[in-house]
């Protein structure tokens, strides 16, 4: 594997160029760079046929089994017709491929923008296949990935921070109050949501994993698949002032519940759960900072004012999380 301090210091062009000729087929040589931060994807010339996208998978943080589970669920998700962009099958029958210490996988080339999230027909739209992929997510477990709960995303990441040099040692006392304040109240919403059923979903379903074209949407990025409540994947569809999220979700379950039930219990998760997503953040930034293409895309998070702007968000947060939740009309 390549150095865990420089993880893609070796992905050379001709390496990726090889990667994607190892599995029999002829580039033309042709290498765009696409934006992704956790892995390394690119769009691939080839000979005679449309561009591929392939995706190098980050050195040590899936095993083979979470990035096959991943890609068995995609590829379910496309059987049953739903527009999700799946990994090629090679000639050997795989869809996570090897070269050079690299783990890999290719993918159709999908164009599309960003939905319009404003537009009732979009969102209704958006919630009919979100209703189809919890549908077939439901109707089994995942066994290799992540669980999208309090202990991963929350008590992981604050741990993580308390223990970094990134927390200036004036803001470090501050972040832990406000940090474990919030814990508790996400802790509360949680116990307020009672026993929701814990699902296959997407996971990162926000605008910017969404492709939208004539024909509709495509879901993309399946990279942080895992298991949690249906909420998960719609509760980053929603913003704007409570009215506006209310409405929005009206539109969005109008078309999630001609597929799938709802439990309106979860909407007790919203605020808890993007509350999880800001700490989250926070230690995902700091745990790829040995990453040089970190310290390039975020520039400002090793400062003290970025901490001082995130305690103050994370204790806006606060008296979020025991407000009631989004109203539904029936």
């Amino acid at each position: 594997m390549p150095a865990s301090d420089t993880p893609y210091q070796d992905l050379t062009p001709d390496t990726i160029l090889e990667a994607v000729e190892s599995t029999g087929l002829h580039t033309d040589g042709t290498l765009l760079a696409l934006n992704s931060y956790e892995n390394r994807v690119y769009q691939v010339g080839i000979e005679d046929r449309a561009p591929l996208v392939v995706k190098f998978y980050r050195p040590g943080r899936w095993s083979d089994a979470a990035i096959l589970e991943e890609h068995a669920f995609t590829r379910e998700l496309a059987e049953h017709e739903i527009p999700v962009v799946a990994p090629l099958v090679d000639v050997q029958g795989t869809t996570l491929l090897q070269h050079a210490g690299f783990r890999f996988a290719l993918f159709p080339r999908q164009g599309g923008r960003a939905p319009d999230l404003e537009r009732a027909d979009q969102l209704e739209w958006l919630g009919r296949f979100l209703g189809r992929i919890h549908r077939v997510g439901a109707a089994t477990r995942f066994q290799h990935r992540p669980c999208i709960d309090i202990e991963t995303l929350g008590r992981g990441s604050q741990a993580f921070l308390l223990h970094s040099h990134f927390l200036p040692p004036e803001l470090a006392p501050r972040y832990r109050e406000v940090s474990q304040l919030l814990l508790a109240g996400v802790e509360r919403s949680f116990e307020r949501a009672g026993n929701y059923a814990r699902i296959r979903l997407h996971g990162d379903c926000h605008p910017g994993n969404l492709l939208w074209t004539d024909a509709g949407p495509h879901f993309v990025d399946f990279d942080d698949c895992g298991t949690g409540p249906a909420v998960q994947d719609l509760w980053m569809l929603l913003s704007g002032p409570r009215a506006d999220m209310e409405n929005q979700l009206g539109h969005v379950l109008q078309g999630y519940r001609q597929f799938a039930d709802f439990n309106p219990a979860e909407l007790w998760l919203v605020e808890a759960l993007r509350s999880l997503r800001m700490l989250h953040y926070a230690a995902w930034i700091a745990r790829r900072w040995h990453d040089p293409a970190f310290p390039r895309a975020f520039p400002w998070f090793d400062a003290p004012r970025y901490w001082e702007e995130h305690i103050q968000a994370l204790r806006e947060q606060l008296p979020l999380l025991d407000e009631a939740p989004l109203a539904l009309d029936a």
